[in-house]
């Protein structure tokens, strides 16, 4: 549906030892579809992404797949936030999906209660909100693949908690400038939204674009109630990909675009209250226990974490 997957668990936690605390995203590990990338590991996760979070002042933690609910349940108290990151594996039926049903279950019962949860979804990470939201898979082609565009902001966009911080220019330019790179083959029509119930009362449309295809499709959505986000297109690619095959943006109002997003989701963190026992145990969990691998020469990517 996107580009090689990943599910993206955004843990942005507060560090036990420090009352301020630190905030540090938590990444879910995705199989490895690539065979290219078979011989490295099973999953694995690009380092762009978390290149990405820590650009705005967290810390990143891998969380691996196949793990029992009570394990994840261990995990969710640690952490502040949930992302999930662009792919092509099964909506309902993989262990990306699986693994993010629960965590977007805890974190609806979580927010239900005033225990602030903030989820992204990134590419199929949209796709993967819509279906937990709908209950079902509305996606249909909205072919969109290796183009930069620029976004056709609705009414929302403009009092909307994603753009809130969004200087008038950078806000502008958004829909100026083709500073959005789109990556995927798959995604939900405008329409599709709309005559759809549970999505048209969970999200607002803060965005469409126009697919190749002539198709109109949600670009970039935020929950109404909840604190979960969505964007068709690839914030992360603007700062840390550079394969001059795909159409990244790189321009001075794109990498201001992709530091915002960014600064925004540690900062939906940051109201999270969960940390870890203890700081060993936080020790244990940072990305830093693993090194990532150069395959610049055969991905899209530069590095990548595998596990």
């Amino acid at each position: 549906h996107c580009e090689p997957v990943i599910l993206c668990a955004l843990l942005i936690h507060r560090q036990v030892c420090c009352p301020l605390g630190y905030f540090h995203p938590r990444i879910l590990t995705q199989e490895v579809a690539d065979d290219d990338m078979k011989p490295f590991g099973k999953t694995y996760i690009p380092a762009s992404y978390v290149k990405y979070l820590e650009s705005a002042g967290s810390r990143v933690m891998p969380v691996t797949l196949n793990q029992t609910e009570a394990e994840y349940k261990n995990i969710f108290k640690a952490i502040n936030g949930l992302l999930l990151i662009g792919g092509s594996v099964d909506l309902e039926t993989s262990a990306f999906a699986q693994t993010a049903k629960i965590f977007y279950r805890f974190a609806l019962k979580a927010n239900d209660i005033g225990d602030y949860f903030p989820i992204w979804g990134t590419c199929l990470g949209l796709q993967l909100l819509t279906v937990l939201v709908a209950e079902e898979n509305v996606l249909s082609r909205t072919p969109a693949e290796n183009i930069a565009l620029a976004l056709n902001l609705s009414t929302e966009a403009h009092s909307s908690r994603m753009f809130e911080k969004f200087p008038p220019d950078i806000l502008a330019s958004l829909s100026q400038e083709p500073l959005t790179g789109n990556f995927h083959h798959y995604g939900v029509t405008k329409e599709d939204f709309r005559n759809n119930v549970k999505l048209r009362e969970f999200f607002s449309v803060l965005s469409t674009n126009t697919a190749i295809d002539g198709s109109v499709f949600v670009s970039t959505m935020e929950g109404k109630k909840y604190p979960f986000y969505g964007v068709q297109w690839h914030p992360e690619v603007n700062r840390f990909q550079w394969n001059p095959g795909y159409q990244f943006p790189h321009s001075e109002n794109a990498v201001r675009v992709s530091s915002l997003l960014a600064e925004f989701f540690v900062g939906e963190g940051k109201k999270s209250l969960h940390h870890f026992s203890s700081p060993n145990e936080e020790s244990k969990a940072l990305i830093y226990n693993f090194n990532p691998v150069y395959v610049g020469n055969i991905t899209a990517y530069e590095q990548v974490y595998f596990f």
